[in-house]
């Protein structure tokens, strides 16, 4: 996860969005160009970041907006807004956002337990962090971040270079780290509230001025940070320590003066962790600054560079008040006109034609002209129910917009085995005939969702190549569109609906098999479909050139297609005794706490109900803290009842049922039922063009979220199981990362520790924590 934030906000900024250049050798940081400030405005990128996307995850209606195309826009919308809304109202002369590096910072080396404790990012809030940064821009911002220090360091240096410039500086954050900086010439405003944070706000949150908000929290540490502070000493007695005896030297000097004991002792036996928590806290003023203070000056709004990009986000409203106060009119605003790259398409409302081809003379006529071409579009159909492994129904070829034709294979007429209406074209004739042209290396083949294409083709000995996917380009350029579905992207693109597949085959108790479909109508379906990914094609292909995505999606992507369907074609063996033996513990076992639970309450009830449960623990057993939701239910969440867990054992016998419910369900009952009856295996899918952070995800079955912490989890695991002869290896990616990263730093304790076998993550923990690596545990390890 830590990667792929890194490669996010370490990325070249966007057209058109130009960090500020660095000030010459020699440039004073306050710069002389031009007036000097009179208001500096700050803003806390980062934490502004998380503060919006947090406040929306913990309401009640948690509810990201999103683009017409999926794309989750929560945090760049607030974002946004919140860019404009102080441009307007402040009298801001100079602005800048400032956001935190990625990597460590220099408290890090100083405190290896520096934010450890910090959880990885929401993955729906990583495709959002370079549109942020798009928005500075759009807005002619500054933005400002430097290696090595965070956005506070960077906030405390330009903040002392405006004041000593004759300046007020305004903080856009409620961080409290910051509240340090506050004094009579610079304020913080809180972003969400909007409301001032200057000296009375300081004092009321920590008992001090600003001046002493480090001594503060020196003692009582920031578990957000993972500071340690000294323990038993939380902010109302560290104020009163601090307002008692002065600063933190002057406590320690004194503190076996203390008269409580355990304060006493805790000060005497933490020292160390006192001062070292006051390095940890107190900001460095004395950055070498990325640009001049100059730089910062606000500049008046560019419709050219701002609208683009409004429009793009889809932030309408806000687009409209800004058109609105700057009087113009948005229609007459220029916007530069990139080259036309696509070739004309014509829409699907224009004249097409799709073809039956029940003949080997018709079929040899399409495969010349596919050959004559060098393209073909094609989209086999299965001729099961989907979800099972089925055989070509048919296969559809289109070799130019409107014009694409199918090819039946396998169609049922009255109970009957239909091989092409007069019976000249046999499955075997048709797939000999198309062998050579899907394998022709001249000839590229187009589909959308390549990867199935490729498993249904192999079942006849046809390897599907070269070939371009429609589903991975629009993947590789619009990662963030929350589904690369055909009919999203026709939709999409073209403003056409491609006839649903549910309106063929039915649903429920009426679903039937695609070769059951009359022919006719399983043309007109398969071969728009293959039209449709040859106009996409045309219209992707353009983009990826324009974008310069193409050796992205040619190296990357593309490639990971045939390695991926090799891996679902192999699929893995699963004991299924195993996973029987299983199933009975967790029922014996779900069995036992069910009882334990009606014994604690007095009587039985659905513990998989939220509402049955919920008044179970809030009204009958009056545990605290519970809320209605819309439903007149109570919250249950697994976040609840940890909550409640120590207060009444209920809570955590019903988190250990439904883990155990959970696991039987998904996993020992329904893999049994996954085990493929031809080869004995399990085949789960991957999905390429899923996760917007780039990742694969698992599904029928998921074989992602097996829990590896647990006990159950691990015997889940152990059902998986290699043949006779043979063993299940699994590599550790993050191992070779760390030889590679051995390699070129040339670090010697590290590549020895690899020469010699040595656990590198128990090393760390050792080194870290103190612990011999003779006696790590596996929990301290995973710290590490």
């Amino acid at each position: 996860m830590n990667e792929i934030i890194d490669t996010i906000v370490s990325e070249p900024a966007p057209s058109g969005t130009t960090h500020p250049p660095k000030p010459a050798p020699g440039a004073t940081p306050s710069g002389a160009e031009g007036a000097a400030p009179r208001h500096v405005f700050l803003i806390d990128g980062s934490g502004f970041i998380f503060r919006a996307y947090y406040a929306r995850a913990r309401s009640s209606e948690p509810v990201f907006q999103r683009k017409s195309d999926g794309m989750v826009t929560e945090v760049v919308t607030l974002f946004s807004n919140m860019l404009d809304k102080y441009r307007r109202e402040t009298d801001a002369d100079h602005m800048a956002v400032i956001f935190d590096a990625s990597g460590i910072s220099f408290r890090n080396r100083i405190y290896g337990e520096y934010k450890a404790n910090r959880r990885e990012m929401p993955e729906d809030l990583i495709p959002q962090l370079a549109h942020v940064r798009r928005a500075a821009a759009a807005f002619d911002i500054c933005q400002i971040e430097m290696p090595d220090f965070e956005a506070d360091d960077l906030i405390a240096t330009y903040a002392r270079h405006a004041v000593e410039a004759g300046a007020k500086v305004t903080i856009l954050s409620s961080d409290k780290d910051l509240m340090q900086l506050v004094s009579d010439d610079v304020k913080m405003r809180d972003p969400m509230s909007d409301r001032p944070i200057a000296d009375a706000e300081v004092r009321e949150k920590f008992g001090v001025g600003p001046d002493k908000v480090i001594e503060v929290q020196a003692l009582c540490g920031d578990s957000t940070d993972n500071v340690p502070g000294v323990p038993g000493i939380g902010v109302k007695t560290a104020a009163e320590l601090i307002n008692t005896y002065g600063d933190l030297e002057s406590l320690l000097a004194r503190a076996g003066e203390i008269k409580q004991p355990k304060r006493r002792e805790a000060l005497i036996q933490n020292e160390a962790k006192a001062r070292l928590s006051k390095e940890l806290v107190k900001l460095d003023d004395s950055v070498p600054l990325p640009c001049p203070l100059s730089a910062l000056k606000v500049k008046p709004y560019n419709p050219e560079k701002l609208f683009p990009f409004l429009d793009e986000m889809e932030l309408r409203a806000l687009k409209g008040r800004i058109v609105q106060r700057l009087s113009i009119a948005a229609e007459a605003v220029p916007v530069e006109q990139p080259e036309p790259v696509v070739p004309e398409i014509p829409p699907f409302t224009a004249p097409r034609t799709y073809a039956l081809v029940d003949t080997t003379e018709g079929l040899d006529h399409w495969i010349e002209a596919a050959q004559q071409a060098g393209v073909v579009a094609v989209w086999p159909e299965a001729s099961a129910v989907p979800g099972a492994r089925s055989a070509l129904a048919g296969i559809a070829m289109g070799l130019a917009p409107g014009l694409a034709a199918y090819v039946p294979l396998a169609h049922r007429v009255a109970g009957t085995l239909d091989l092409g209406g007069t019976g000249e074209l046999s499955l075997q004739a048709a797939i000999d005939r198309l062998r050579p042209l899907l394998e022709d290396p001249g000839v590229l083949k187009i589909g959308h969702d390549v990867k199935t294409a490729a498993h249904l083709l192999a079942r006849y000995g046809i390897e599907l190549a070269p070939y371009d996917c429609t589903m991975l380009m629009s993947y590789v350029l619009d990662g963030g569109q929350a589904e690369h579905t055909i009919e999203h992207l026709v939709r999409r693109a073209f403003e056409h609906e491609l006839q649903p597949l549910k309106g063929l085959v039915g649903t429920g108790k009426s679903l039937i098999a695609f070769a059951e479909v009359p022919r006719e109508a399983a043309r007109d379906f398969a071969a728009e479909r293959a039209d449709a990914a040859l106009r996409l094609h045309m219209l992707l292909k353009a983009r990826l050139v324009r974008e310069k995505m193409t050796a992205f999606y040619e190296t990357i992507e593309r490639p990971l297609v045939p390695v991926v369907a090799a891996m679902e074609c192999r699929g893995i063996k699963v004991d299924r005794a195993a996973l029987a033996e299983l199933s009975r513990d967790f029922a014996r076992r779900i069995a036992e706490i069910e009882q334990a639970i009606f014994r604690a309450v007095g009587n039985e009830f659905n513990i998989g109900s939220t509402k049955q449960l919920g008044d179970v623990l809030f009204d009958k057993l009056g545990l605290p803290g519970g809320k209605k939701g819309k439903t007149g239910a109570y919250g249950t969440d697994a976040s609840i009842l940890e909550e409640l867990a120590p207060l009444h054992e209920v809570p955590g016998q019903v988190l250990e049922w439904r883990q155990l419910t959970k696991l039987k369900s998904t996993y020992a009952d329904a893999l049994g039922e996954e085990i493929d009856r031809e080869t004995g295996r399990v085949h789960t899918s991957y999905a390429l063009a899923v996760a917007a952070t780039g990742r694969f995800s698992s599904n029928n079955p998921n074989l992602q979220n097996i829990p590896i912490r647990t006990e159950e989890g691990r015997r889940i695991r152990r059902a998986f199981v290699a043949e006779p002869g043979h063993l299940l290896l699994s590599a550790d990616y993050s191992q070779i990362e760390l030889r590679l990263a051995a390699h070129v730093a040339d670090v010697p304790e590290l590549k020895q520790a690899f020469r010699d076998g040595i656990d590198i993550h128990a090393l760390t923990a050792s080194q870290v924590f103190g612990v011999p690596l003779a006696q790590m545990d596996a929990n301290t390890r995973r710290r590490a």
